[in-house]
């Protein structure tokens, strides 16, 4: 495996010591590209420096972990920001929290060191890396406070509820579990894993601790990370490397660590190939980051008008459609922008014995400037049209369109069914959506089937 990102392993501990460059070969060898050497104190604070400065692979975060806050001082805050200051290769304030679990520190003054170090790493716009263990409550009341203030926090070694997980994922924040994932009466914590989306996962191992199977019960080093990715791999149905890609990915996005990838104009997610038509699109919905952050399964979706593609290149990037389960026509733009490429490309996947699924805002007659329903017909076996919303006027909110768009989507859903052997109407899970009444819509009104997305 490779693109594996361990963002949370304590390689100053003694237990490295004598054989710190093994480690780091085992690590590279399994196909780890990047480390974060989170520090506990002060003294630790010193080390990770040192070891960012040793070895390429290293990243650091300084912090006061919880269990050591005991004797806080207002002046260590100053201490910790000219380290990350000094250092470039300082990507975070950690490790960072609340433990309830020992009494070796005093709630209040845990909460002081706590709320003190949230406040440096706002400041200085760092993430924050967090230890939280039987602190659920006060925890989240600190988070919500002060992520409306600019930050960015990760939840390392993740054994809250599931409803605190997602509420922190809806906050922007991200998660992560160690090796304990893979234990054999893990299944709760699996069943929280598997229901965060891998956009707000992270790797880590919490080296060297929580060993995952099948090293459990040896001392834990980052080339274990890789066992925590095929565990998360199977809770999502997806494949090792699909989750090693999107983390690593993450890891960019939020610490800074590593490269943005190159733009791709097909993408293999699970067993289908996506094809990146364009990053155009006639709507601005509040729900998308096409334009900010184009990013979506680890791939980089950013293209350019000028750097959109052939029908024959795409062609030659897919291959063998009968490789995958399908074709998908999707990207972070409205393919229909597009749709004589996406035709053309169809219907020569058609030909090789290749199946096509086109994923939709449904605006394609109004673009086009003409009914291009009848021309799916034999080249587009599924059609996903997005919904979005129950009214017109919600509609055009959250579009960003014209009201007239909402009924211009329906008629057109309405035409395609006639094509298109599966045709999908689907809505993003917002508050603002009547998930039940958009489904009546689909089924009973329009008579096609009903999706519901997850916004994540």
């Amino acid at each position: 495996m490779e693109n594996l990102t361990d963002t949370h392993a304590h390689l100053f501990y003694p237990d490295y010591a004598e054989e710190i460059d093994e480690v780091i070969e085992r690590a590279v060898a399994a196909g780890v590209e990047s480390i974060i050497v989170p520090a506990t104190d002060l003294e630790s604070a010193k080390k990770v420096v040192e070891l960012t400065k040793k070895y390429d692979i290293i990243y650091g975060a300084v912090g006061v972990h919880p269990l050591d806050s005991k004797e806080w001082e207002k002046k260590w805050r100053s201490v910790l920001e000219k380290i990350a200051l000094k250092n470039k290769k300082i990507v975070a304030i950690g490790e960072i929290g609340l433990d309830y679990y020992y009494d070796y520190s005093p709630k209040e003054k845990q909460i002081e060191a706590f709320r003190e170090q949230l406040e440096l790493a706002i400041e200085l716009k760092l993430p924050v890396i967090v230890h939280n263990r039987d602190s659920d409550d006060d925890m989240m009341d600190v988070i919500r406070e002060y992520t409306p203030q600019g930050l960015r926090a990760h939840f390392h070694c993740f054994n809250a509820s599931l409803e605190h997980a997602l509420e922190y994922v809806r906050m922007g924040h991200m998660i992560s579990f160690t090796g304990n994932l893979t234990f054999k009466k893990a299944d709760e914590l699996r069943r929280i894993a598997a229901a965060i989306h891998p956009e707000h996962l992270l790797l880590e191992t919490d080296s060297p601790y929580m060993t995952p199977v099948p090293n459990r019960g040896k001392r834990n080093e980052p080339a274990n990370v890789q066992y925590i990715a095929g565990e998360l791999a199977r809770q999502h149905n997806l494949t090792p490397g699909d989750i090693a890609r999107i983390t690593k990915l993450n890891a960019r996005l939020f610490y800074g660590v590593g490269e943005i990838p190159p733009v791709s104009i097909v993408y293999p997610i699970g067993s289908a190939l996506y094809v990146n038509v364009t990053n155009r699109c006639n709507a601005d919905c509040i729900f998308c980051s096409r334009q900010d952050a184009p990013f979506i399964a680890g791939y980089n979706l950013g293209m350019e008008k000028r750097e959109e593609p052939t029908a024959l290149q795409y062609l030659q990037q897919i291959g063998d459609p009968t490789r995958y389960s399908e074709i998908v026509f999707c990207g972070y733009g409205e393919p229909t922008i597009r749709w004589e490429v996406v035709k053309q490309i169809a219907r020569r996947v058609k030909e090789l014995g290749g199946k096509t699924r086109m994923n939709t805002n449904g605006h394609g007659n109004v673009i086009n400037h003409k009914d291009i329903t009848p021309e799916m017909a034999g080249v587009i076996d599924s059609l996903s049209v997005s919904l979005n919303a129950v009214d017109s006027k919600t509609y055009a909110n959250l579009m960003g369109v014209d009201e007239n768009m909402y009924y211009e989507m329906l008629d057109f859903t309405k035409k395609a069914k006639e094509f298109v052997p599966n045709v999908v109407l689907s809505v993003v899970s917002l508050p603002e959506i009547d998930t039940e009444k958009a489904r009546r819509i689909a089924e009973v009104e329009i008579g096609v089937a009903f999706r519901e997305r997850a916004f994540f």
